[in-house]
């Protein structure tokens, strides 16, 4: 007797394979997240021990975008953000600060204090954008661990 695949599924993966390879670049995908997130930390430790804090957020911004492109990261700066509404996309003129690797969003922040609307405006990029990690740096503080949020979504 003869076993013949049932038709349609010939070249196909058995579905444990699958979900074993769906799992693995999930867990690659994620690693790649949090590494670049790493360096998104480090550098911006970095230029706020060189600057300080009382500079406008433009000139904290550059001096990142230097830093994380020595890095060999790709960083893309005032991104247009569509927003969709019932399938008709809307350029409304929201720009996201940075975004590196298309993987992580950072916004930019130089004010006294953050507020609740700073902590919204990150996480609308990060769901417009089907991102899942991003940033929200406060760079007028004397220590810039105390300027960092992270913020995820679905990591």
């Amino acid at each position: 007797m003869t076993l013949l695949p049932r038709e349609g599924t010939e070249g196909q993966r058995p579905e444990k394979e699958l979900n074993r390879r769906d799992a693995e670049n999930a867990e690659e995908s994620r690693d790649k997240i949090q590494s670049v997130g790493t360096v998104v930390v480090d550098s911006a430790i970095r230029v706020h021990q060189a600057l300080g804090p009382g500079l406008l957020e433009s000139a904290y911004q550059k001096c990142l975008e230097y830093e994380l492109k020595r890095a060999g990261l790709t960083v893309k700066c005032e991104v247009p953000v569509p927003v969709v509404y019932r399938g008709i996309e809307i350029q409304v003129g929201y720009r996201m600060d940075m975004f590196i690797e298309s993987c992580v969003v950072v916004e930019n922040k130089a004010v006294e204090k953050i507020l609740p609307i700073h902590y919204s405006q990150l996480l609308t990029y990060l769901r417009l954008t089907a991102t899942r990690l991003g940033y929200l740096l406060n760079w007028n503080v004397p220590l810039m661990k105390d300027g960092i949020t992270r913020m995820v979504n679905n990591l």
